[in-house]
């Protein structure tokens, strides 16, 4: 299957890995932002999910009989029961996306791909150890094999597929430790993300994750690396939220100017990528009533299955 071209992108991943040397102290901050209120994974999996149209619910139900059906002719085909739980959870159906996938991983214990799954939606409802524990399984019964593309649930506008089995493990596992504070698992999850982010839309999304992990383990110059490749003239095809938070910290966009395109974009998820990254920003340069402004505003609306809500979230816990 055709990959993007590498348009803009001259440095190979495997030349930033090996310039990148593991070691750091855990980042911290202290502050009096207002609490956020601790909530359970039971919250979480009884929670609406953020509203989408009505003609897009339909178009997703219809998806999820289509994957039903499929199972039910080939209930003996892994890839047909990782749809349906796959279906489930863009309908926002997390505590049954969840069962489903167990029960699945009962009938194929080897199959890392229901693991990547599992433990992605164990990050959508907060319960960070099991997605560790699933996504660790996912990588390790990867390990030595080739990697192969990962077909999209909601396509996007070139119908190409931007990332693989490998990507999403260890990119998920990165952002579980990201999340949780152990930055320097973090820091060597994506390390492992860096090797098989072989495109353009891999590697911003990486990068941007690297960088912030890099920063707030006080790595400057480390973390200016990640930055070497990222161009102006990259073909990218749907991380354009991650790509223009890299050449922010590049220097080439300025954040205000970001931050406005953010909020004019309303609550697409790219706009709460672009919202962390800039209040992140803020806070490992020491401006934390900037964050916290931003992160606040984030927290106010009812996105909170995005990954830069997830990340606003646990920051401000971290903050009270």
């Amino acid at each position: 299957m055709r990959e993007p071209a590498n348009s803009g992108w001259p440095v190979p991943a495997a030349i930033i890995v090996a310039l990148l040397i593991t070691a750091g102290v855990v980042f911290s901050e202290n502050s009096g932002a207002k609490n956020v209120t601790p909530q359970s994974p039971v919250d979480f999996l009884n929670r609406e999910a953020p509203p989408v149209s009505a003609e897009a619910r339909r178009e997703m139900e219809t998806r999820l009989d289509e994957a039903r059906a499929n199972y039910k002719a080939r209930p003996n085909d892994a890839e047909a029961s990782i749809w349906v739980g796959r279906r489930l959870a863009y309908l926002g159906r997390f505590r049954e996306a969840i069962d489903w996938y167990s029960e699945a991983i009962n009938k194929f214990p080897n199959d890392a791909r229901l693991y990547r799954h599992r433990g992605h939606r164990y990050i959508t409802t907060r319960q960070f150890e099991r997605a560790i524990a699933d996504l660790k399984r996912a990588a390790q019964l990867t390990k030595g094999k080739p990697d192969e593309i990962e077909p999209d649930g909601q396509p996007n506008a070139r119908n190409i597929p931007t990332s693989t089995l490998q990507f999403n493990i260890w990119y998920h596992l990165g952002l579980v430790y990201y999340l949780t504070g152990n930055n320097k698992e973090a820091l060597a999850s994506y390390r492992e993300c860096l090797k098989v982010s072989k495109s353009p839309d891999r590697l911003v999304a990486t990068s941007h994750w690297l960088y912030m992990t890099l920063r707030r383990l006080g790595r400057t110059r480390e973390a200016e690396i990640v930055l070497v490749p990222i161009t102006h003239q990259m073909d990218i095809i749907e991380n354009g939220s991650y790509h223009r938070l890299l050449l922010m910290y590049k220097g080439r966009i300025f954040a205000e100017a970001l931050e406005r395109e953010a909020l004019r974009e309303g609550s697409a998820a790219g706009s709460y990528s672009i919202l962390y990254g800039i209040g992140n920003w803020h806070l490992y340069n020491g401006r934390k009533d900037a964050a916290i402004r931003i992160f606040q505003q984030m927290l106010a609306s009812d996105q909170w299955t995005s990954f830069g809500y997830i990340a606003a979230e646990a920051d401000m816990k971290r903050l009270q």
